[in-house]
């Protein structure tokens, strides 16, 4: 049970250094949000630590648009 409570304590503050280096590239400035920024944030949150060591992670996104 211990090594299951060290792994999420690691997990959550991978997270949390995610979340900081997604601030520090201003990511969460901004009112208006579209898919692409979403992924961009969210995979940046995902990266955590590996965003200081190079790692600079982009969504392309296209969602189909209805139909006039």
């Amino acid at each position: 049970m211990r090594g299951t409570s060290i792994f999420g304590v690691l997990v959550v503050i991978w997270l949390i250094i995610g979340a900081i280096a997604a601030g520090q590239r201003g990511y969460y400035a901004g009112d208006d949000k579209n898919c692409a920024e979403a992924g961009t944030i969210l995979v940046t949150i995902v990266a955590g630590p590996l965003n200081y060591i190079g790692a600079n992670p982009q969504i392309d996104c296209d969602l189909p648009q209805p139909s006039e």
